[in-house]
Order: structure tokens, then C-alpha cells, then sequence
């Protein structure tokens, strides 16, 4: 994608009020069809994107902020059990704990992504289960990209009012999940194993976690709606006067 990608810049828009900016936490060696998904999902719902990875810190205030999906999360993050056969990303984890201490008290939208909803409720001092398959022997976690996965979401609650639904077919490439929440975290969504699907805080003004990959969902609209309403939050948040 070029320097087009990396930074949401494209010919055009100078005469049209400025996108908010929106960083996208990613691992040095994501794929270009991955970040390809990352982009277009924040750039037609009218945002641009910065990809933020270890070796591409951020160096200029954000507007909203995703923490994509990815490698797994170092278990003493999380007090839980070392994982032999499992890829981590040290450098990662610092940068995504870092970027929650630093964005969190500006209030900016923040949203999670799978590893990304996990790494918020790390930083609230949450558990994960390190391993889904070796806890559960009974559960039978599907990965798949496609949408496979029947979640359900709690009433009243900021996702239910964004996707506009009480259930969704969502997609699951994951092996760790949330299990004790983090302080001032709400579970807001689980799938028919009971397994934390999604969460968000009730006293931050956009603070969500899903477990799923909605960039992964381009013709889902009820799930680019949790995309759109991210950016859409920054925009207003950004009109805000100081």
C-alpha cells in the first residue's frame, strides 16, 4: 500500500474537513492483506488511519485509537502460565500498555481488537485464560475468518445500541480469552461456551473490547458500524471545544 496505507493519507481531501486520526496497533511483520483490512475498514468509515507497531511509534497526538489483533500476550502480563508453543511480541505488549496509560486519561475512542480486547482488560488488572483448548477440554474453539460464531450481546449496553442487535455471527482466530475482568470492565457479550466475547466501560465515553475481528468483516454492516461509530466518536470528540 505504500506511504498511502501506512499513514491514511490520499490525494483530494485537502479541501474537505480533516479525518480524524485514528492509530491501529499492529506487529512489525503483519501482512499486507491484514493491514489492507485495518485500513479500509477505518478509511470508508471516514477516518485515517496510522499504523503503530514497535518499530513505528506514534509521533503525533491521536484522535481515536484501535489495538488490533495479533501475537499472544506475554502470560506475566497476566500472572498465568508460560506457553511454550506460543509466538509473543515483548515489544508489543510495552507499546500497547504504553499507548492505554497515555490515551485513556484524554478519554479518546478507544476499541480493542481480539489480542486488542484482551491488552485492555490486562491494563484494567484483568486475567486472561492462557489457553482455551488446555482449560477447556469440552469446548471446542472453532478458528475461522468467516463468520461462524453465534454472540450474544447484553441489552442496554453501548455495543447492542452500536451494532443495533442483541445477537451477531461474528469470526474467531483465537486461543486466549478474558477471564476475570479488569476494574470498572463490564462483559457485554458472550458466545454459547459462556466465553467473554466482548466488554467496554461504563465510565469512559468509548471503551470497547470485542473479541472477534470486525475489520475482517467488510460486508457485515451491523459490524462496520462498531468501526464507524469509533470514528465517528473521534470526529466528535475533536469538534469539541477545549
Amino acid at each position: 500500500m505504500g506511504k498511502t496505507a501506512a499513514t491514511g493519507d490520499a490525494p483530494g481531501d485537502t479541501a474537505r474537513a480533516p479525518r480524524p486520526l485514528i492509530g491501529i496497533t499492529t506487529s512489525d511483520h503483519k501482512s499486507r492483506l491484514a493491514w489492507w483490512c485495518d485500513w479500509l475498514s477505518v478509511w470508508r468509515a471516514g477516518g485515517r488511519p496510522l499504523r503503530i507497531s514497535p518499530s513505528r511509534p506514534p509521533n503525533r497526538q491521536l484522535d481515536a485509537l484501535i489495538i488490533g489483533g495479533g501475537d499472544d500476550i506475554g502470560a506475566h502480563r497476566y500472572g498465568g502460565e508460560v506457553q511454550l508453543d506460543v509466538r509473543l511480541d515483548p515489544a508489543r505488549d510495552e507499546l500497547e500498555l504504553s499507548l492505554l496509560a497515555d490515551n485513556l486519561p484524554r478519554d479518546i475512542p478507544i476499541l480493542g481488537i481480539c489480542r486488542g480486547a484482551q491488552m485492555i482488560n490486562i491494563h484494567y488488572g484483568g486475567t486472561l485464560i492462557g489457553d482455551i483448548r488446555t482449560t477447556y477440554s469440552h469446548i471446542r474453539n472453532r478458528r475461522t475468518v468467516l463468520p461462524r460464531k453465534r454472540v450474544e450481546i447484553a441489552p442496554y449496553s453501548r455495543l447492542a445500541e452500536i451494532l443495533n442487535r442483541r445477537y451477531c455471527q461474528v469470526n474467531s482466530l483465537h486461543h486466549q480469552a478474558v477471564d476475570h475482568t479488569g476494574e470498572g470492565l463490564d462483559v457485554v457479550a458472550r458466545d454459547r461456551d459462556q466465553l467473554v466475547q466482548a466488554i467496554e466501560s461504563a465510565s469512559h465515553p468509548f471503551l470497547i473490547g470485542v473479541q472477534w475481528h470486525p475489520e475482517f468483516l467488510l460486508f457485515s454492516r451491523s459490524q462496520q458500524r462498531l468501526i464507524r461509530a469509533l470514528v465517528t466518536a473521534a470526529r466528535n470528540a475533536r469538534a469539541k471545544p477545549s
